[in-house]
């Protein structure tokens, strides 16, 4: 199967209902003269003073597939057995991808849009002590919690598809640290970078201003890599816009992936 067909065959696996409150002028938006979405305007605040990352987002393209695109080679060493089903998993074209049987993508890549086919928006609300990522990806719609509260990383988590999260601020960026992952995910589709039960993300969220969002990523796993690396994903708004319910169904589509 070639790379567009596998992308049709694991579109083909969601089933976005219809849109629901698109284009509805949301409160708060700054505008330009002739009604536009003002996306250059100041980031703005919170009523304690913090950047206020609430929104509808997606990132920009081609992270989903490669997390690593925008890096060099020796940027991302890895151990000699995450190289051999890095290199299996990219053979097979995705394949084995559990992603395809409607399980989460795991962090970060639940963070990365598809593309234009396939657009996974994300949904920040943020209060004080939590900040809630609502998700509408290419399995089942789900979510992710930040603690801001000063709780500590869990000594013993269960592991789990999306991991355990606390945050943190530093200046005007969100640092989330989040632990606990099941090892089963993929930080990549198209490359299958992958992620171990060891593995950390540190995701720094800086709203750089009203219409765009920077996440810095830090994939620290030493049982699949020599040492830490980094990726740099720019995400864009999308207002007067939401998410809408995402589900998957894999019994009609998951045998024309091989």
């Amino acid at each position: 199967m070639n790379k567009m067909a596998m992308a049709l065959a694991v579109s083909g696996l969601c089933v976005r209902l219809g849109a629901q409150w698109l284009n509805y002028p949301a409160p708060g938006i700054p505008r330009t003269p002739d009604g536009k979405p003002n996306l250059a305007a100041p980031a703005p605040k919170t009523p304690d003073g913090k950047p206020d990352l609430s929104g509808t987002w997606e990132s920009e393209s081609g992270y989903f597939q490669d997390l690593a695109k925008d890096l060099k080679p020796d940027e991302v060493v890895m151990q000699p057995s995450a190289k051999a089903l890095q290199a299996d998993r990219e053979g097979h074209l995705h394949t084995d991808d559990l992603l395809v049987h409607c399980m989460p993508p795991g962090v970060p890549r639940i963070n990365m849009s598809a593309g234009n086919n396939m657009p996974h928006p994300f949904k920040i609300v943020q209060t004080p002590a939590l900040v809630v990522l609502l998700y509408e990806t290419s399995a089942n719609s789900t979510f992710r919690q930040v603690f801001l509260d000063g709780r500590p990383l869990p000594k013993d988590p269960q592991p789990s598809w999306l991991g355990y999260s606390i945050g943190r601020w530093e200046g005007n960026t969100l640092v989330v640290d989040t632990i606990g992952f099941n090892g089963r995910a993929w930080l990549d589709t198209g490359k299958g970078h992958p992620q171990t039960e060891a593995g950390r993300v540190t995701e720094r969220f800086t709203r750089r201003d009203f219409g765009h969002l920077q996440i810095e990523i830090t994939i620290d796993d030493p049982q699949a890599y020599a040492k830490p690396w980094r990726a740099t994903v720019p995400v864009h708004l999308l207002p007067d816009s939401d998410l809408i319910e995402t589900y998957c169904e894999n019994e009609k589509d998951v045998s024309h992936m091989r």
